[in-house]
């Protein structure tokens, strides 16, 4: 029983602090770092593919316009997406190193030159064109980005906290100290990162995101499929139900293989070519999740006209963060945790969304997203833009609100008769 015990409690805090600090820093690494770079590249993919499936003269003639130089606008866009995994390698040793005290910038730095040591043939580089590599510097990269990202921080404190570093004289600017502190841990991260690159070069003759790719292949591929996107959209709502920000734990996870199958999306419109990226991140962020987690929407504007003093002051006070898809004053006010009446359409308006996401994309009656964008861009503003233009995208965000109005609509009722009896019952007993 001791034993269970102590199982129990090792393994509660191995998850609090996996949830608490790599995820995080996972997060923080594609939101701060990565996004701002994804979302530059993506105007330049924009110009170049303009929304055509509108039929208007100015459209056309963009169109025509950019076909002979096609290539040469395409050029920020594929330095930008294509060197995506680099600043995640960056950001996440750089967020964990904020965490622990240590150096952000030789950190990050450390976790960039050994990711990027990883990519190359363990060959006569001299002959290895930069175009073969770039496509491991952005999506294809990002597991081995990630490793590269966690691992650097651990290194770099094991070394600082034995004092295994060069130490200068106080007279040394610090500038110059931070460097020789810095270099014994990116020295052992350089030789980490090559050796085990020459390995897996001499054994297989591929590199080592090259590598990952075809172990995790299975993966990417069940990632892209409706039951997994199900499974994700259960599992956010359940720990919303909880009182835990679903959407966190669940991307901190997912975000890898959501962001390389819309990797995948960008360059296949790059080179005209079919999208095949379904479940991306803005299949939830965009298209599922309207008005923030759970699809509220709807709920928000029930509240707004309910006879209920207290859901009609939510409300109105949730409407401004819900037009920029923020709704925890709907999920803690109403509240939506732990409320038996409505966790249930809090869980099945956001499954039905899924469903009809998936279908709409699978058989292209919808554009499948193509582009990323902050999470706080206003509904329909944000599928017109993440499809690339396809006006269909805001039928869709339109119909999934409807529908999940549909849904919270009875259990809302419930749930404000239930109020309404308690509200009057107070003004009784005051009277």
């Amino acid at each position: 029983m001791l034993f269970r015990k102590l199982l129990l409690v090792v393994f509660q805090q191995l998850i609090d602090t996996i949830q608490n600090v790599y995820l995080q820093a996972i997060r923080d690494a594609f939101s701060s770092f990565a996004l701002p770079v994804i979302l530059t590249g993506a105007i330049f993919l924009i110009i170049a593919n303009p929304p055509t499936g509108i039929n208007w003269a100015p459209i056309i003639a963009w169109e025509n316009a950019v076909k002979p130089i096609m290539a040469q606008i395409l050029i920020p866009f594929n330095l930008t997406f294509g060197v995506m995994a680099l600043m995640v390698a960056f950001g996440t040793a750089y967020s964990l190193a904020s965490r622990w005290d240590l150096d952000e910038s030789m950190t990050g730095l450390t976790a960039m030159l050994a990711f990027l040591i990883s990519c190359f043939p363990a060959t006569d580089i001299t002959k290895i064109s930069f175009g073969e590599v770039l496509n491991y510097l952005g999506g294809q990269g990002l597991f081995i980005a990630i490793i590269f990202g966690i691992i650097t921080p651990i290194v770099v404190r094991f070394f600082n906290k034995r004092g295994l570093v060069i130490k200068m004289p106080e007279q040394v600017p610090p500038y110059v100290v931070r460097s020789f502190i810095a270099l014994i841990p990116m020295f052992t991260m350089i030789i980490l990162a090559w050796g085990t690159e020459w390995i897996v070069w001499s054994r297989y003759q591929i590199t080592l995101p090259q590598l990952v790719i075809q172990i995790f292949q299975p993966l990417v591929v069940a990632s892209n499929s409706y039951p997994a996107a199900i499974a994700e959209t259960i599992l956010m709502m359940l720990l919303w139900s909880l009182g835990i920000h679903g959407m966190n734990v669940v991307s901190s996870i997912a975000y890898p293989f959501w962001m390389s199958q819309l990797a995948a999306n960008a360059e296949a419109a790059a080179s005209g070519a079919e999208l095949t990226g379904i479940i991306t991140e803005p299949f939830f962020h965009v298209f599922t999740h309207l008005g923030g987690s759970g699809l509220t929407w709807p709920l928000v504007i029930m509240f707004m006209f309910s006879a209920s003093v207290q859901l009609k002051t939510i409300g109105r006070a949730s409407l401004v963060p819900s037009v920029f898809n923020i709704n925890e004053p709907v999920i803690f006010g109403a509240p939506i945790v732990l409320n038996p009446i409505l966790m249930i359409p809090f869980m099945l308006a956001p499954i039905a969304a899924v469903t009809i996401n998936y279908i709409a994309f699978a058989t292209n009656i919808v554009a499948k997203p193509l582009l990323q964008l902050p999470f706080t861009v206003p509904v329909f503003l944000s599928g017109f833009i993440s499809s690339s233009g396809d006006w269909k995208a805001i039928v869709l965000q339109l119909v999934n609100i409807v529908v999940a109005g549909i849904i919270y609509y009875p259990f809302f009722k419930m749930y404000e008769k239930q109020l309404i009896n308690s509200e009057q019952e107070g003004v009784v007993a005051n009277e």
